[in-house]
């Protein structure tokens, strides 16, 4: 699933690490979500979109 995650990411200066703890999640997982190779729960979406202060529309919008 396309996402807008590792821009949106880069603009609020967290770097995979820190926003995989923010999201209680590995940076793996984070790097995977950004690399199309792991689609996120829908909780794990709605955690990333309020720790990105954006909404889970914006983080998947094409």
């Amino acid at each position: 699933m396309k996402n807008k995650i590792l821009k949106l990411r880069k603009v609020k200066g967290f770097t995979q690490d820190a926003l995989a703890k923010k999201c209680n999640v590995s940076r793996q997982t984070i790097n995977a979500i950004e690399n199309d190779r792991y689609d996120p729960t829908l909780q794990l979406a709605f955690k990333i979109a309020r720790v990105l202060n954006t909404t889970v529309d914006d983080l998947f919008q094409a």
